[in-house]
């Protein structure tokens, strides 16, 4: 059955940005709906680090924790997938016109909303190596800042997706002085000549070959394997995942996007606000590099801004009435 029901904003994403901003709406005392697929990125790590007073917390608990403090607020939150997001033709997304935008979800409701918030996020795909994606997040990792305190001072490897990744071998070495560059499938001739001077200055060593698999002693990662046989002894091995944004929903609203290294995210100003009018973006959904805690303040931005928002949108038609 297709049920029809109005919102004042429908939250796209239930992980940290779209929590915050739905924790800020509701205490602004705003009819909101947060819709979560239930597929965090962080979900293969056991804890979240560097957010201050959560600090060591598990992702998991941290998001069940969200939830009930929006519960305490009146916003709703139910577990399904937005299949389709469209926008009336006029009006600026204010409720007073037809520019509101219909939200259609897996389940088969439509909700309408006045304003939408996308905190979608993005996947990691990681390269194709045989046991690496059974580790992630445990010994396998992508940042340093996440886990190298964790796996501080242990022999380290980076496996290099591209010269990019000379840039994460040397930030890794100031957790441990025991770390080795896995080429793989870049060639040493994309590496400049200050590339390599500073993995010298760094003491990194750059081991070319391809990387064949990770080895595995008792549940725990011991080794690299290259193409040709040969095994480095390692605990801890880095990679840079590729950065696939869940923006469907934005490119499907006609939302303008910048190109980056990492991926299509959408052009938004200080408060996430995209070049649609009551579009909003947080979290992952609008850049690469939103920590937990940076993705929750994006939120809480929003948030703030879409109340404002809303609040002066009512009084100027009130007005001119």
């Amino acid at each position: 059955m297709t049920e029809n029901t109005r919102y004042e904003v429908v939250v796209v994403g239930g992980g940290a940005a779209g929590l915050s901003a739905a924790l800020v709406l509701g205490r602004a005392r705003r009819r909101t709906l947060v819709v979560d697929a239930g597929e965090p990125r962080n979900a293969p790590s056991a804890h979240m680090q560097g957010y201050l007073s959560r600090d060591g917390m598990s992702p998991a608990e941290f998001l069940a924790v969200g939830r009930e403090e929006i519960a305490r607020y009146g916003v709703e939150l139910v577990r399904d997938r937005v299949v389709d997001a469209t926008r009336g033709a006029g009006g600026d997304g204010d409720g007073n016109g037809d520019g509101d935008f219909a939200v259609a979800l897996a389940g088969g409701r439509t909700v309408r909303a006045r304003q939408l918030v996308v905190a979608t996020g993005l996947k990691d795909e990681l390269p194709p190596v045989p046991g690496l994606a059974e580790r992630f997040g445990r010994d396998v990792l992508h940042c340093p800042y996440c886990h190298g305190w964790e796996s501080r001072d242990l022999p380290t490897g980076v496996l290099a997706t591209s010269a990019l990744s000379v840039h994460q071998a040397l930030m890794v070495t100031q957790w441990s002085k025991d770390v080795r560059l896995f080429l793989h499938e870049v060639s040493e001739s994309e590496l400049t000549d200050q590339d390599l001077r500073r993995l010298a200055a760094a003491g990194v060593t750059v081991v070319p070959g391809e990387v064949a698999e990770l080895v595995l002693t008792d549940d725990r990662l011991t080794g690299v394997r290259l193409a040709d046989g040969t095994v480095h002894a390692r605990e801890v091995l880095y990679t840079a995942p590729r950065a696939v944004p869940r923006n469907d929903l934005l490119v499907r609203l006609g939302a303008e996007l910048r190109e980056t290294p990492f991926g299509s995210y959408p052009v938004i100003d200080e408060r996430g606000l995209t070049s649609v009018p009551g579009l909003w973006a947080a979290g992952n959904a609008s850049g690469f590099a939103e920590q937990v805690v940076n993705a929750a303040s994006r939120g809480y931005r929003a948030g703030a801004a879409i109340n404002g928002e809303l609040l002066m949108a009512d009084l100027d038609a009130a007005v001119r009435v």
